[in-house]
Parts: structure tokens; C-alpha cells; sequence
């Protein structure tokens, strides 16, 4: 994700320390990820004639660094968990009270949201960068929250009062909330990153669980419908959010070392990095379709969904992080590529509640895995050994990803082609382009091994 993400799921910013004036920055997901020869590489790199830089102390296990990662983890269930549970509102829409509007037409709503969330990390990481972690923050919370309570005064048939609430002003919201939220749990730890990382990734998958299944329940219910569940989940998110902004505080506050100048022509240049990005690009192009689909497709075909995001992967969203720190963050996102756009396509085959079930749970934990790992995989690719190229890196990365999503699912939705519901249009598009951004991924993997002369990658 980030994402997820730019995210999401994990993304990097410079520590900020007087002890780090001459270090290499240490981001989120990424460190770890390389392993130790990447670091002594980076600390080679040092200017000539001076010392290696040593590395800051980190507070690991502190109670406030463990408060931080849950305030993370809070963020995360209120931005991913509220992007990821499109699926119901897709289905509302589609069926009750956006009839009007083409599939293609109402799956905008959900990609504008996830575009602007993957798409506007870049912008929120360069002020946390600059020390605007509280300001941007709190001011995401609020366009969020705001949001949320207007896209519960939204009539039936007014489409873009949706796309103005749901799409564009909580998508707003999402951008500005979690790259910040992700990057501050840095601060507080190195050693243990990838379990306090696991925990704020994992609030994401938590909110994909809990919120589908309550807007489900509310929206069938006369007395409350749609207004009363978009309701309920903005003041859960309320109280969440709160406890968030009182939960998490950098630790490193002071601004950070002057930068090298970046080589632009050499990331340009650089064949792996690119055949990376293409494989982004693909493998977000379908990635999501699944996600917003599922329950659509349920309904048609006479399978109660209610039980789907029971199944939903924190697992997966929490366990390949440990993997990745062993093996090598590419080698494990590669076969959950490959394993993720294989699935798709059998979900054809489903028609009981016993095999949407089996689906929904390794569906979500293999594309759990892929998005986890996706932008923690950048760290490969950073050939500067004090690593100033990742934020641009990372960032462009980003642009991609928000890209993807944002054209994949309403391309899916035009495939479809309501109300005949060509599904295999959909599901072969998701399968093919998943696979196909998978084998981009790999070719950009034997690159690195090649450069590197390492397999863990």
C-alpha cells in the first residue's frame, strides 16, 4: 500500500538527528530490508578522509515508541481499512442508490481515493521531512473526518456529491495521514522494525475486517440504511483518529543533514529500477479489482457475502515482514505476485459459500504480502551510498502505484458491462495484468542480483 503501500504498505523518510548529520538515513521497512551488507555498503560510501558515521541509539521497546506504533496502527485502520471496504459501497451503489451510473462510472469514487492515498504520499512525506508531522497530521484527520460526515448527508442519485465526499475529500484525508503515520514508528525503532512496522500494517487488514462487516449489517436495516452506517464508522474513526494524534510523536526533531545532489539521468537510466516500476504499474493495475468486486459478485451469484471480510489477511499483512528481513523483500513479493494473479482466475469456479471463503482468505493474504512488500522493495535499487536517491525513488514509485489504481478498477468496471455481467472480462484483465507486472518484477530482480552479485534482494 504504500498500500500498502507508500505504505502500503511501508515508506521511507530521514531520521532527523544531530547524531545523523553525516549518517545515512534510516527509513521505514527499508533498512532492515536490505540487510547489513547494504549499510556497510552505504557506510563505505562515506566521504573520503572522514570516520564512519555511527548509527543514532534507538529506544526499542520504549512506551513510546510502542504507543507510537499503535497510534500507526489506528491511522491504518482508519485510512486502508475505510479504502479496502469499498467493496460494500460498490455494491450499494451499483444496486440501490447510484443505479444510473455504470460500474466503470461508480468504482471512480473508490480508485480517486485510493489514487490520492498512494498518489499524495509523496507530498505529505516532503513535510514530515521538514518537521510537519503534527500539522499535516492533524489536518489530515480533519479533512478526513469532515468528509466522512458529509458523504453520510449524500442522497440517493447525487453522484458527484459522492466523488466530492468519498473520493476526493477522504482520499485527500488518507494522503496526508498515513505516510506520516507509517514513517514516525522509524524513529523509535531498528532492531524490532519490522514487528512494530507488521503491528501499523496490520491496523489496515484489522479495518478491512470490522467495517465491512458493520456497514453490512447497518445498511440492511430500515431504521439506520446508509446515512446511520456511514455514520457509525465516521465516529469510530473519530475516536480512533484522537487517540492516533495523542499516541504518536517523533522522537527526532531536528531538521535533517544537506543532501547530495541527486543524479536524475542516473535513476532514468538505471534498467532494473524501470522494469520495477512497469511491474508496480501492472501488478496495481489489477491487484485491487478483487477487492472492490467480491461482494458484487457474491450477490449475483446467490452467495451471501456478509461472511467474506471475516476472512480478511491480517496474517498476510504481518508476517511476510519477518520473511522479507531473512530472504530478501523481493524474493518474497515475487510468488505472492505470482500466487495473487492465479487466484484471480479461479475465482470463476466459485459458486458456494465454502469456496468464496477459501478464496477470500488466500486472496487476502498472498495480495496482503505483494502490497506490503511492494514499496520496501525500493530499498534494492538506491545505488547512493547515503541513500538520497530513495525518497525520489520511493516517491516516483508512488506516482505509479496511485496511477494504477487509479484507471485499474474502472477499466474492470467497463469490462463488466452491467447489467449482463461479463465477469471473465473483469477477472482476466486482474489475472493477466497482476502476472504480467510479477514477471516485470522478476526481470527487475536479476538485474540487482546481477549488479549486486547477492540472491537476497
Amino acid at each position: 500500500m504504500s498500500a500498502t503501500l507508500c505504505s502500503t504498505p511501508t515508506s521511507s523518510t530521514r531520521l532527523k538527528s544531530q547524531e545523523m548529520e553525516d549518517a545515512p538515513a534510516s527509513r521505514p521497512g527499508t533498512s532492515d530490508s536490505m540487510g547489513n551488507g547494504d549499510e556497510e555498503k552505504s557506510i563505505q560510501g562515506h566521504r573520503e578522509g572522514e570516520s564512519p558515521p555511527a548509527h543514532p541509539d534507538f529506544p526499542e521497546g520504549s512506551a513510546r515508541g510502542w504507543f507510537t506504533a499503535i497510534g500507526g496502527a489506528l491511522v491504518g485502520m482508519c485510512t486502508f481499512g475505510n479504502a479496502q471496504s469499498f467493496g460494500v459501497y460498490q455494491d450499494y451503489y451499483t444496486r440501490i442508490s447510484l443505479t444510473e451510473k455504470s460500474p466503470s462510472a461508480i468504482s471512480w469514487i473508490g480508485s480517486i481515493q485510493l489514487g490520492l492515498l498512494f498518489g499524495l504520499g509523496l507530498f505529505s512525506g516532503t513535510l514530515f521531512d521538514k518537521g510537519y508531522f503534527r500539522a499535516t497530521v492533524i489536518s489530515g484527520s480533519v479533512l478526513f473526518l469532515f468528509s466522512s460526515f458529509m458523504l453520510s448527508l449524500v442522497e440517493p442519485h447525487n453522484y458527484y456529491q459522492n466523488l466530492l465526499a468519498q473520493g476526493i475529500g477522504m482520499g485527500l484525508g488518507m494522503g496526508l495521514l498515513l505516510l506520516p503515520s507509517l514513517s514516525v514508528v522509524s524513529h523509535y525503532f531498528r532492531r524490532r522494525r519490522s514487528l512494530a512496522m507488521g503491528i501499523v500494517i496490520t491496523g489496515g487488514a484489522l479495518g478491512a475486517v470490522v467495517y465491512p462487516i458493520l456497514l453490512n449489517k447497518v445498511f440492511a436495516k430500515e431504521r439506520f440504511g446508509f446515512k446511520w452506517g456511514v455514520r457509525f464508522v465516521a465516529f469510530i474513526d473519530l475516536f480512533l483518529l484522537v487517540l492516533a494524534n495523542l499516541f504518536m510523536k517523533p522522537r527526532l526533531l531536528v531538521p535533517p543533514r544537506k543532501k547530495a545532489s541527486i543524479d536524475y539521468r542516473k535513476i532514468a537510466g538505471d534498467v532494473p529500477y524501470l522494469f520495477l516500476l512497469a511491474g508496480f504499474f501492472c501488478g496495481f493495475w489489477g491487484i485491487f479489482i478483487p477487492f472492490f468486486y467480491l461482494q458484487l459478485f457474491s450477490k449475483l451469484h446467490g452467495v451471501n457475502p456478509s461472511f467474506l471480510d471475516w476472512a480478511a489477511p491480517s496474517f498476510g499483512r504481518f508476517f511476510p515482514n519477518f520473511l522479507a528481513d531473512k530472504y530478501g523483500p523481493l524474493n518474497i513479493l515475487i510468488p505472492s505476485g505470482f500466487i495473487t494473479g492465479s487466484l484471480v482466475w479461479v475465482l470463476l469456479g466459485v459458486s458456494s459459500i465454502a469456496g468464496m471463503a477459501i478464496f477470500a482468505v488466500l486472496y487476502g493474504f498472498f495480495s496482503g504480502a505483494y502490497l506490503t512488500l511492494s514499496t520496501a522493495s525500493v530499498a534494492s535499487f538506491s545505488t547512493s551510498p547515503t541513500l538520497d536517491d530513495m525518497g525520489l525513488r520511493i516517491g516516483i514509485a508512488c506516482f505509479f502505484m496511485g496511477l494504477a489504481v487509479l484507471t485499474g478498477n474502472p477499466i474492470a468496471g467497463a469490462l463488466v458491462h452491467a447489467p449482463e455481467y461479463f465477469w471473465w472480462r473483469p477477472l482476466l484483465f486482474s489475472c493477466i495484468s497482476t502476472i504480467l507486472g510479477t514477471v516485470f518484477i522478476t526481470i527487475a530482480r536479476q538485474g540487482m542480483v546481477k549488479r549486486k552479485g547477492l540472491q537476497r534482494v
